[in-house]
């Protein structure tokens, strides 16, 4: 049955079959080969939507639309534009900086590029950095969106292993400003290879001014971090703050937003949620027949065979979560393969958080990296350019991440200093 079903997805895969159909079709196939009832279908579509994490993903969705709409996302942008702006490359580094503050509070790396992008790849355009790399800068920044705290796909992670939603966000900040830092440093030392934001400076307010036209958007995750880790809410609680406050902030006091606009918003979060609601459902039913099959038991068996020790798995499992990222979404990828991977890491006695941020890391990777990657198809979309013009200037912007994770893998600290410091461990 598990053979069928796996040989299957990849048949549906290759045929171009949307992702969570192609996973509900191979788990309709591993029910149809074995002795299940029909009912355990709908058992475990229910069950796999029934847990009250998830009630984040909707609400983190529609917060980073609603920043967007409501001018906090351009407030941001001229904020981060005064701390790095005057110096060469400050506009391709307010980029990088910009997605991290918008990263604290949107939760989605799409969110992220269509918020920032729409600013920040004309004004890129209009002082002359070649649109290409502007494009493939903002895709890459924006995967800061899924590392950085809050995450959907931790959400997703935290609820496929049941493991800590606070433990794996606080672990996510070294790691999500490791790789913000390593980002903005290439795109300063490639600003002063090509002789490029000579005039970035140009029309940036200081920092005061800009501080206080942006300090109720800079608020924004101050608030739901600190309320999180202070524990006046809990991460699925801190969501709902996000939108009200997004909500409120842009309709009544920048009143960059109305009825009208506030109603698109909400079509636009709702069919967002709708897909990776669906993928979670599917892959829910795929896992449950996985796990009644044996194969975590049969693939820990195969690995623990295969690799020796700690640094031959994270290496072997790195290559492999980049190769899975490039042809299947990401949360599709966390709910299917964390509860799967999670029991043979902890054999090599790698901490459940840590394992995690190493996934997210990866797999955002695919977010980068084509055929499938969503940022960079979203980047083309703003940008008004061809997929294959980004990628000469992408290959040096994942290589800066990819060495990013290996820092990350290999030195579990930069993931659980910070857990253990916040939950005195």
């Amino acid at each position: 049955m598990s053979q069928l079903m796996i040989v299957s997805m990849l048949v549906f895969f290759g045929l171009s079959i949307p992702i969570a159909v192609s996973i509900g079709l191979s788990s309709l196939l591993g029910v149809a080969s074995s002795n299940l009832t029909w009912l355990v279908v709908a058992q475990q579509l229910f069950a796999a939507l029934d847990k009250y994490p998830l009630v984040a993903i909707p609400f983190f969705i529609l917060a980073g639309n609603l920043m967007e709409a409501g001018g906090i996302s351009a407030r941001m942008v001229d904020f981060a534009k005064s701390l790095v702006g005057g110096m060469q490359g400050g506009l391709a580094c307010t980029c990088v900086l910009t997605c991290m503050i918008f990263s604290a509070v949107a939760g989605s790396s799409v969110a992220t590029t269509f918020a920032v992008g729409a600013i920040l790849i004309p004004a890129m355009a209009r002082h002359g950095y070649p649109v290409p790399f502007a494009a493939s800068l903002q895709a890459a920044s924006a995967e800061l969106g899924v590392i950085l705290p809050p995450s959907i796909p931790m959400i997703l992670y935290a609820v496929s292993t049941e493991t800590s939603t606070g433990e794996l966000f606080i672990a996510g900040v070294i790691p999500g400003l490791l790789i913000g830092f390593a980002l903005m440093a290439y795109a300063w030392f490639y600003a002063r290879r090509n002789g490029l934001g000579k005039h970035d400076g140009e029309g940036r307010l200081s920092v005061w001014p800009a501080f206080k036209r942006a300090w109720l958007a800079l608020l924004m995750p101050v608030i739901i971090l600190g309320g999180i880790y202070g524990g006046i809410f809990t991460p699925t609680e801190a969501s709902v703050v996000a939108v009200v406050y997004a909500l409120f902030v842009g309709m009544f006091i920048y009143r960059q937003m109305n009825v009208k606009q506030f109603s698109r918003v909400l079509h636009r979060s709702v069919i967002s949620t709708a897909v990776i609601m669906f993928i979670i459902a599917n892959a829910g039913v795929f896992s449950f027949l996985l796990n009644r099959a044996g194969v975590p038991d049969m693939l820990g068996a195969w690995l623990s065979t295969l690799f020796s020790d700690s640094f031959t798995f994270l290496l072997g499992i790195n290559v492999a979560l980049f190769v899975v990222g490039m042809f299947i979404e990401t949360s599709a990828s966390i709910v299917v393969l964390a509860p799967l991977l999670l029991p043979v890491a902890m054999q090599f006695g790698i901490d459940p958080v840590h394992f995690g941020v190493i996934m997210i890391v990866n797999l955002a990777l695919g977010m980068i990296t084509p055929p499938l990657g969503v940022n960079l198809f979203a980047a083309c979309a703003i940008a008004k350019i061809s997929l294959e013009r980004l990628m000469k200037p992408l290959v040096p912007l994942v290589i800066v991440v990819l060495l990013c994770l290996m820092v990350i893998t290999y030195i579990p600290g930069m993931s659980l200093w910070l857990r253990d410091l916040a939950y005195g461990r």
